[in-house]
């Protein structure tokens, strides 16, 4: 699943990046070309017990301050202000959050992006500009988390060869770490949210599974936003141990969607999920897959842009972007991908077929800064 689902993105970053003509020509050998690390695997070292004691393990965390990517926050176009109308500013209890950012390093040069000395200077610069537009939608939280970790380069995902899951299983090795210190500073009893998207959200499934499902912390499961990776309702969901949310108060449940304008050409996306098991080691095939409607908080259905409380629309660098509200509708599709619509203007990274991946968390981002409000709201502690 990991590798065929995100060759089929970074083949649509490609063609973003390199040209369509050149793609048409080459196709698979030239996304290879472009982004398989030339490098040998070099193994990577287990990280040493505690490491993530270290702040500088970590973009956001408590302490941190103004620096904080997640801690940013947008205002209202032309109006300077950052309230979100209709929901309240601040949960009534105090939550922590988990967030796993997306893929940012892109160098053929190693499989896994480096830690030390500051790690790779553009992976760095392009994760502080995910977390900004995504991350920070959870900034109602009393506490965000958010992890440096080895990731895989987009290259590992490209390739069938074993260094690929071995980079997938390194990168994976370091979020886990990086969990397991989080949830031992948290304070006993707190809720927590687990967010993440794309190569973050693939990372998240797993810990899930491995971490969370039946073990004391998952009575503390407010909801996990598993964003932007595909989720079978009938291959992944159980074997995660938690059900998707179908009701805007529910907690201890899942969430997912995956952005597409219209008209819309998913077909290389579907094909990847169909194709490649799931967590449970089958296929889906033509299963749909989970579409979580960011505009109700319920799976499926419809809501027209007039219930959407703000589009993060960014500038040209990605780094700046103000709210718009009523921008775009959002309908799940009988497939379980999230339609928006006609194509809205959100910038560059549009990848072909009107995939709106880059921008899921964003098109959405006030009404998830709503529900997770909501969500820590209606939690409840296990008696």
């Amino acid at each position: 699943m990991a590798r065929k689902f995100l060759y089929v993105i970074a083949v649509l970053i490609v063609l973003v990046i390199g040209g369509r003509i050149a793609f048409e020509l080459f196709g698979k050998q030239f996304a290879e070309i472009a982004l398989v690390p030339s490098a040998e695997f070099a193994p990577v070292k287990p990280l040493e017990a505690n490491a993530y004691e270290d702040s500088a393990l970590w973009y956001s965390r408590p302490g941190i301050g103004t620096s904080d990517p997640s801690r940013w926050q947008p205002s209202y176009a032309g109006t300077g202000g950052t309230a979100v109308p209709g929901s309240p500013a601040q949960a009534g209890k105090r939550f922590a959050v988990f967030f796993v950012h997306p893929t940012s390093y892109l160098s053929r040069s190693a499989w896994n992006a480096p830690l030390a000395n500051g790690g790779d200077p553009e992976a760095e610069r392009v994760a502080r500009i995910y977390l900004r537009g995504m991350a920070s939608a959870f900034n109602p939280a009393t506490e965000i988390w958010a992890p440096r970790y080895r990731q895989a380069t987009m290259g590992a995902f490209l390739t069938s060869a074993p260094e690929g899951r071995q980079a997938i299983d390194a990168a994976y090795a370091d979020v886990r770490e990086a969990f397991r210190y989080f949830v031992s500073s948290v304070a006993p009893g707190t809720p927590i949210v687990l967010a993440g998207h794309s190569q973050g959200a693939l990372h998240l499934k797993r810990l899930l599974a491995e971490e969370v499902k039946g073990t004391p912390l998952a009575p503390r499961l407010v909801a996990a936003y598993v964003i932007g990776w595909p989720l079978s309702t009938l291959h992944d969901l159980p074997v995660i141990g938690f059900p998707a949310c179908d009701a805007p108060d529910q907690a201890g449940c899942l969430i997912s969607w995956s952005s597409f304008a219209e008209p819309a050409d998913p077909s290389l996306v579907l094909g990847a999920y169909g194709s490649t098991p799931a967590l449970d080691g089958k296929a889906p095939g033509n299963d749909p897959m989970l579409c979580t409607n960011p505009l109700t908080g319920r799976i499926g259905g419809s809501a027209p842009a007039s219930a959407n409380l703000g589009t993060l629309v960014p500038d040209d660098s990605m780094a700046k972007g103000e709210l718009v509200p009523d921008l775009v509708p959002a309908r799940c599709d009988e497939r379980g991908l999230l339609l928006i619509g006609p194509p809205p203007e959100m910038g560059s990274y549009v990848l072909p077929g009107n995939n709106y991946h880059v921008y899921d968390v964003p098109l959405f981002w006030a009404n998830t800064r709503a529900d997770v409000i909501r969500r820590v709201d209606a939690w409840t502690p296990a008696r």
